[in-house]
């Protein structure tokens, strides 16, 4: 066996296998090569497996089915997850405070919102270090006000360049248009367009491994996914409530700080 492993043997880490195939896909975690290409969103893979169990999520294959409320899914790990509903399941345990959870990344999210000291938000004008985004916002807004982007054609002063950008093409049309070949609706940037045109083509690439919920954008299932997760990475500056999405922290900020008398952070642009 040990002559017969050594014929298949990898030459970066040592690791030894029974077949060539194997080794060959075993290569690719040096190499970082994924042959293997989504025909509908462009993900790509390192093993024809792997694409076969995503392409059932366009496809909306479901062949794994929970035998106590008959609910499909595209794999048998996620049907393993979703038994725990039923039994109560709840193997990962929190080494810190002990509480229990379902899924390793609900336990994850646990330890980085609790637990965790890491503050991976840094503000790019004074190097402050936040540990959630809602905060980091909240702290870069101070800065805005003195790195204005100023209209060279009139009086008009704006917080962020992207929006000095497209106050050119909208006042004083300069720059360039991209225009959607369907409605002829313009827009200032390449991306927006792009999004635009896949809403009339309703092409949703972007699914959710959880639930099988499409969007049209990566940014729209990030939004998303927080759902399936009790992390809640968006923080109230001032009275330090957390949410999982932004728009509703936005929300609460502006009531928040009408009640405490901060009516001078000219939240409008918030």
């Amino acid at each position: 066996m040990n002559i017969h492993n050594s014929k298949h043997k990898c030459s970066e880490c040592g690791k030894c296998f029974n077949c060539n195939s194997a080794l060959t896909i075993h290569r690719r975690t040096h190499s970082g090569e994924k042959p293997f290409k989504c025909r509908v969103c462009g993900k790509r893979f390192a093993r024809a497996g792997d694409l076969t169990r995503h392409s059932r999520i366009h496809s909306g294959e479901k062949p794994f089915k929970c035998q106590v409320c008959q609910k499909s899914f595209v794999r048998s790990t996620m049907l393993n997850i979703h038994t725990r509903v039923h039994t109560g399941d709840k193997p990962y345990n929190c080494s810190l405070c002990n509480k229990s959870f379902s899924h390793s990344s609900h336990l994850l999210s646990h330890k980085r919102h609790i637990h965790s000291d890491r503050k991976p938000y840094h503000c790019p004008f004074c190097g402050k270090l936040f540990k959630t985004t809602g905060n980091w916002m909240q702290h870069v807004r101070v800065h805005a006000a003195t790195n204005e982007f100023s209209c060279r054609h009139c009086s008009e002063i704006f917080r962020w360049r992207i929006q000095l950008k497209s106050h050119l093409l909208l006042s004083h049309n300069e720059g360039t248009w991209f225009t959607c070949h369907i409605c002829q609706k313009k827009f200032s940037f390449k991306g927006h367009l792009k999004t635009h045109v896949q809403r009339h083509e309703g092409v949703k690439p972007y699914v959710c491994e959880e639930c099988q919920k499409c969007f049209c954008t990566n940014s729209e299932l990030k939004q998303h996914q927080p759902v399936h997760t009790h992390f809640k990475g968006f923080c109230c500056g001032l009275c330090g409530k957390d949410f999982k999405h932004k728009n509703p922290v936005k929300v609460h900020f502006r009531r928040c700080s009408a009640v405490l008398g901060y009516d001078s952070f000219q939240l409008q642009n918030a």
